[in-house]
């Protein structure tokens, strides 16, 4: 069998100038343009404050990490979250969406529904419930219930 050098420490970024790593300098490197760019467009007290506003916004994209991962991460799920919908809302039709995948349909009666919905347990009675499905109907419970009976194999 052939061995394989396997990568490690694959998620670390190269630096290329002291701590700096190579993302961290391009942002750098081009907020500073943009402030060369206001130094020969604008007057002084317009470029000093469009200046500091670029260089604390490169700043903040070029070194600020939340939950360890680089702050444009961070921005770009933003927008993604934003963009969804807030409320999902699941519609259990299967005409719908007009696949059937071999869904059947609850032939229940309106009473035995309405009974089962309008049903409340203890919590001792839903901790015996949850003992039986737990154990495959091993355990029957304490007081013979005829509405719950195990599914032999």
């Amino acid at each position: 069998m052939q061995q394989f050098i396997v990568p490690q420490f694959i998620d670390v970024e190269d630096k290329i100038i002291g701590p700096i790593t190579t993302r961290q300098f391009i942002v750098m490197l081009a907020g500073f343009l943009l402030v060369a760019i206001y130094y020969k467009i604008f007057d002084f007290s317009l470029f000093v404050t469009l200046g500091l506003l670029t260089l604390l916004i490169t700043g903040i994209f070029a070194f600020l990490k939340i939950n360890g991962r680089p702050f444009h991460y961070f921005v770009l799920n933003l927008f993604q979250t934003l963009k969804r919908t807030r409320l999902r809302v699941w519609r259990n039709d299967s005409s719908s969406s007009g696949d059937d995948y071999g869904v059947k349909e609850n032939n229940f009666s309106p009473a035995i529904q309405e009974a089962a919905v309008n049903k409340h347990y203890t919590a001792s009675r839903l901790a015996e419930l949850s003992l039986i499905v737990d154990t495959r109907g091993a355990y029957q419970g304490e007081n013979e219930d005829t509405s719950v009976k195990s599914v032999e194999r």
